[in-house]
């Protein structure tokens, strides 16, 4: 395909597919995206579109050499047509020197004739299948333009009988050819710039793994490793797969999947991501995806779709070039007729009509949109924003309300130790005896509990009896004496007096902390000890993406399903006013409240948990955590890779930035054809100038779109993204 009609006519050959529901063709990334009904096959789909002139092939992951050879033919043909029309062009280079030398007529046709039907045979086939199948597109523009060039030359030629003095145009159609070639060529370096994320992305990957079997380490390719293999991955080597660790400890460089620029601390029980960079530690992995089901073998595959898919400002321009072609043809040819009748002179008239024809090519229209659609969702995937429908990256730009949920999104998620109150003013002997009663438990409390322990340098006493009471909390025995460790109600039932410790624990709930009290009884009675408090602290930078959203236009807003004190302490911390806020929601309440905002204006959901997935649909704009859970990440148009709340305001950034692009490039691409087409009517355009102008004009909008790739996140330092 070489611009926006020939993208319109493959779109318009597979919708004709019976069975097909939608198809959607994309200029920049060469791709088709079809939904069909079960029993459609690939080989009708491609039947189809090499009936409309085109060749097709079942999608595939794109290898470093069969890019390469692609490269390498294109810059073959390039060469072969520059050394060809170079002597053709040769004398009128030399005019303004005072050299006044010109080729004899047969020489200049033995140049310009490989030119026109070797090096140019591309432009007749697609032209001849554009006719074909009763449209048009660029190959016929220029297959008309330079064949009238062409064959005036050889009339003339023929006429005169090889005389000096005869008036020849094989120049024309043999650099009009070049440049276009040259402008291709320059289009598809360009779109492999765009496309460099995903192949940054791919060669992550390595190729062989180390597994352990039977005892020893072997190194096997990756597609032989299979879920629930031991592998390990040596300092400085790319972790192969997905999996858990099980033996030592490390810091992995996550920066090219998740954005994230500090290396991330790995140990036993840990999560690893295949593709990320071990550094100075030995890990011993238990394989859980490999392959296609890695994560990162599923972003790969979120960027490609989000590029291959079409944005809704490219549907005007698909309604525009549909009539394009034909329309441009009819200029030419009111051009001609016009030039000729009036002026009598239809040489002079056939050379303004090749001009309206070559410099009329549709190239920038069809290339403003994907291009600038390829860097944006390219550079933002490179940030940690992956942008699965490209719809929401047009959309997210006029977000006016964005709605936080706040487990997991705007604070870390789990509990921690937040006060440790002991009545005899021993607080480091409260909290080992706490998590003596702890150990060996994975109940999220007692997990805070033993970190607070560990990083205080706090050793357990060992205690016996431990067991746990459904409900109320855990009990064992230090010694002789029985000790307890739960809620409230369990104190109440022992018959515990807490009045002592009732300020703080009053205190605590205020704040929105859960308090848990331990109880000892040394052979006297039940007497409450002091108390602990658990809550769940802010994100880092929550406070700082709050701000980011109001600095960009934005409302933030908190929707919890947690108390009513709770929230407001979060709120409090992180910059949220009092009416920002809305707590004790369940699932439905939030979903009810999205509604009513959509219906005010645009309105964007980020959440991470199961209960946030109905309100992350209903959102014009849903941002998932990719830390969250993968109901919620399903239902999100945009999913953010690292669980950096700012990242937010860098993904509406993005969205900004590359519809202006979009509106940047399609100006431009009208710019060019609204000046170019009346200058070569009015005869004031050379065709050689009007191929320049064509070339250039598609390399202008391919450029423009790669400068997104300057953008920086603020979130990777505090400041707003370059242009």
């Amino acid at each position: 395909m070489t611009c926006a009609s020939c993208a319109a006519r493959v779109e318009r050959a597979l919708r004709k597919v019976e069975g097909v529901r939608e198809a959607s063709v994309n200029l920049a990334t060469e791709t088709a995206t079809v939904v069909a009904e079960a029993g459609v096959s690939t080989d009708a789909l491609v039947q189809a579109v090499e009936r409309a002139g085109y060749g097709a092939r079942r999608h595939v992951e794109a290898t470093p050499s069969a890019a390469a050879s692609s490269a390498g033919h294109e810059t073959r043909s390039l060469w072969w047509a520059v050394l060809l029309t170079l002597p053709l062009v040769a004398p009128m280079l030399l005019m303004p020197f005072g050299v006044h030398w010109a080729l004899p007529g047969w020489v200049q046709w033995l140049l310009a004739t490989p030119v026109q039907f070797w090096l140019g045979a591309r432009f007749y086939r697609a032209g001849f299948a554009a006719l074909r199948a009763r449209s048009g597109n660029m190959d016929l523009l220029v297959a008309l333009g330079t064949s009238a060039a062409y064959g005036l030359s050889v009339y003339h030629l023929l006429q005169s009988n090889g005389q000096h003095d005869a008036p020849l145009y094989f120049e024309s159609s043999a650099v009009v050819i070049t440049l276009v070639l040259l402008g291709k060529w320059l289009e598809a370096r360009a779109r492999r710039e765009a496309g460099e994320a995903i192949r940054a992305l791919q060669t992550l990957r390595p190729e062989t793994a180390r597994v352990v079997r039977a005892g020893v380490e072997t190194q096997v390719p990756i597609e032989a490793v299979s879920v629930g293999d031991e592998v390990v991955v040596l300092p400085g080597e790319r972790i192969p797969v997905d999996g858990v660790v099980l033996e030592g400890r490390s810091q992995c460089d996550e920066s090219l999947l998740s954005g994230e620029s500090l290396p991330v601390p790995k140990g036993p029980g840990d999560r690893v991501t295949g593709g990320a960079l071990n550094g100075e530690g030995r890990l011993r992995i238990r394989t859980h995806a490999v392959g296609a089901e890695s994560v990162l073998a599923q972003i790969v595959r979120l960027v490609e779709d989000a590029q291959a898919r079409k944005a809704p400002v490219q549907r005007i321009v698909d309604k525009v070039s549909a009539v394009f072609v034909p329309v441009v043809v009819a200029l030419a040819v009111l051009t001609l007729l016009g030039w000729g009748l009036l002026r009598g002179d239809w040489t002079q008239a056939l050379l303004n009509a090749v001009a309206v024809l070559v410099i009329a090519c549709p190239c920038a229209l069809g290339l403003a949109t994907p291009a600038a659609v390829m860097a944006g969702t390219g550079v933002a995937a490179r940030a940690g924003i992956l942008i699965r429908d490209v719809e929401a990256l047009e959309t997210a730009r006029r977000l006016r309300t964005v709605a936080f949920d706040k487990t997991g999104t705007l604070t870390v998620g789990r509990p921690v130790l937040m006060q440790c109150r002991a009545l005899d003013g021993d607080e480091e002997a409260l909290l080992a005896l706490a998590a003596g009663l702890q150990q060996g438990s994975e109940h999220p409390l007692a997990r805070a509990v033993l970190d607070a322990a560990r990083a205080r340098g706090i050793t357990a006493p060992a205690l016996t009896d431990i067991a746990a009471v459904a409900g109320r909390g855990v009990q064992g025995r230090n010694g002789p004496h029985r000790v307890v460790l739960g809620h409230g109600r369990w104190m109440a039932e022992l018959g515990i007096d807490m009045t002592p410790v009732q300020p703080w624990a009053d205190a605590a709930a205020q704040s929105g902390q859960t308090v848990s009290w331990l109880a000892e009884d040394a052979g006297q009675g039940w007497r409450v000890r002091g108390l602990l408090a658990f809550g769940d602290v802010p994100r880092p930078q929550s406070a700082q993406a709050i701000a980011a959203l109001r600095a960009i236009g934005v409302q933030p807003l908190l929707l919890s399903g947690d108390s009513i004190a709770a929230v407001r302490a979060l709120a409090a911390q992180i910059g949220l006013a009092e009416h920002e806020v809305h707590a004790e929601l369940l699932p439905e309440d939030k979903l009810r409240i999205i509604r009513a905002l959509a219906a005010q204006g645009v309105t964007g959901m980020v959440g991470d948990g199961l209960n946030d997935a109905p309100a992350l649909a209903a959102a014009q704009v849903g941002f998932a955590m990719g830390s969250g859970t993968e109901v919620a990440m399903h239902a999100a148009a945009i999913t953010l890779m690292r669980p950096d709340p700012r990242l937010v305001a860098d993904a509406i950034d993005i969205s900004r930035r590359c519809v202006g692009k979009i509106h940047q490039n399609l100006f431009w691409a009208f710019l060019y054809n609204v000046i170019g087409i009346p200058l070569a009517a009015a005869g004031m355009l050379d065709p050689m100038i009007a191929g320049a102008a064509m070339a250039l004009s598609s390399v202008s909008v391919v450029s423009n779109a790669l400068l997104l790739r300057r953008w920086t996140p603020r979130a990777h330092d505090g400041l707003s993204g370059n242009d």
